[in-house]
């Protein structure tokens, strides 16, 4: 089937070639924006971890006392038009993921299919930001990077091919100055240099008091060990690694999972199921009220980019804020 779609791929790549050179020779050209921005994407189709990754940048860039906001197109949303998130948007409004990085954060976020006006809207409503973080976007290319970080998970590259016979959205060429990896996976799935993500469950906390803002116990996912009926619930791209996850705790449980962004319309699980136990990313859609009296448990995810990436973007935000 791939190789059937091979002549479809030597299309993609030629019209991905005219558009390179459109931008060499200014047909098209990258916006200019008034604060660095960092993108965090991949090369390859499909959720490889890229909201967890900018999760833990935000993160770390708060340590480091830069006020950063963020901008992603929010997919799955309904309309393309630029919105600013807020703690009372829907997931249905901004998408989950940008809903799921806001409340996490509590970074400003912009979503818009065009990500030059919603970093440009975010400015505008948040004009004390110094920096911004683009959810995605390696591919937009109108938009100005100043660092890209590329999230790799266990497929790597694929098959190397170029979509629709790959999941590759772009040709893979060997790292640039301004470019870091992190893999999303126990060891490196490319010839790429990069650090290993370190990633475990942060623990559980109720539905509703994840809303009001909680974090999430370990002694709380624990206690749930040995408690009948539980069914674990993952509408993200690689549902089986949450699950692996909570088996290693030694929980049990049946599971059910639903396409990545299920967007939750109805209650997908049985009427008599006894307790739900929910990835953050669906969290964000199902307001409390929507569950009833049912136990329903939020699992946080515990995400670092792996030892020495804190050390790596240190030098390229010494080059980025260095006096003029």
């Amino acid at each position: 089937m791939s190789a059937a779609l091979l002549p479809l791929s030597g299309l993609y790549r030629a019209l991905l070639a005219l558009r390179a050179l459109a931008y060499r020779t200014g047909l098209k050209r990258v916006e200019a924006l008034p604060v660095p921005v960092i993108v965090v994407g991949n090369w390859i189709v499909g959720g490889a971890g890229k909201t967890p990754t900018t999760l833990a940048l935000l993160a770390l860039l708060r340590e480091r006392g830069l006020r950063a906001g963020v901008i992603s197109r929010g997919y799955g949303r309904d309309g393309d038009a630029v919105r600013l998130v807020t703690r009372v948007s829907t997931a249905r409004e901004v998408g989950d993921e940008p809903l799921l990085i806001h409340l996490r954060s509590g970074a400003p976020v912009a979503v818009g299919r065009d990500r030059v006006a919603a970093a440009r809207a975010l400015l505008a409503a948040e004009p004390g930001l110094q920096l911004l973080v683009s959810d995605d976007g390696l591919q937009h290319w109108r938009l100005p990077r100043n660092l890209s970080l590329l999230v790799f998970d266990e497929r790597g590259l694929g098959n190397g091919r170029l979509l629709p016979a790959g999941p590759l959205r772009q040709p893979p060429r060997p790292l640039a100055a301004d470019q870091l990896v992190v893999y999303n996976a126990p060891r490196a799935s490319t010839a790429l240099p990069g650090f290993i993500a370190e990633r475990r469950l942060a623990g559980a906390v109720t539905l509703a008091d994840w809303w009001a803002g909680r974090p999430a116990r370990m002694d709380t996912l624990l206690a749930l060990r040995g408690r009948p009926g539980l069914r674990a619930v993952a509408g993200i791209a690689r549902p089986q690694r949450f699950f692996d996850m909570l088996a290693g705790l030694g929980l049990s449980f049946d599971t059910l999972a639903l396409p990545d962004h299920a967007d939750f319309a109805e209650l997908p699980w049985p009427a008599d199921a006894a307790g739900i136990l929910l990835t953050e990313k669906d969290a964000v859609k199902l307001p409390p009220e929507r569950v009833g009296t049912l136990p329903v448990w939020v699992v946080a995810l515990d995400f670092a980019p792996g030892s020495g990436f804190a050390a790596a973007l240190d030098k390229h935000l010494q080059k980025l804020f260095a006096p003029a």
